[in-house]
């Protein structure tokens, strides 16, 4: 559900940089070639940070990955543990009865 919020809020960012840009270039004061430097500087640094988000992400993701990794081999121990535990009472109680 968090990364639910966190993709909503980037594309809400993503949303108002656009709009951004649009009034900029309507508002400017600056002559064309200020504001095509000024909205190149700007595109670098949406492009940095979708590149640090991506990472982040990459990295979330690997956590999880471990974790659930983790998971995985705890209960296949215990199934395991549990399976040879059944094993051993059906021996105990296959030799009492003859």
């Amino acid at each position: 559900m968090s990364e639910d919020n966190g993709s909503s809020k980037f594309a809400f960012f993503l949303a108002g940089a656009g709009i951004g840009a649009i009034l900029a270039l309507l508002f400017a004061p600056r002559s064309g070639k200020e504001t095509r430097d000024y909205l190149s500087q700007r595109a670098g640094e949406g492009r940095d940070l979708i590149s640090a988000k991506g990472r982040e992400y990459r990295r979330q993701a690997g956590e999880y990955v471990d974790k659930a990794k983790d998971v995985v081999a705890k209960q296949k121990e215990q199934l395991s543990a549990a399976l040879e535990a059944g094993k051993q009472a059906y021996q105990e109680e296959k030799t009492k009865s003859h």
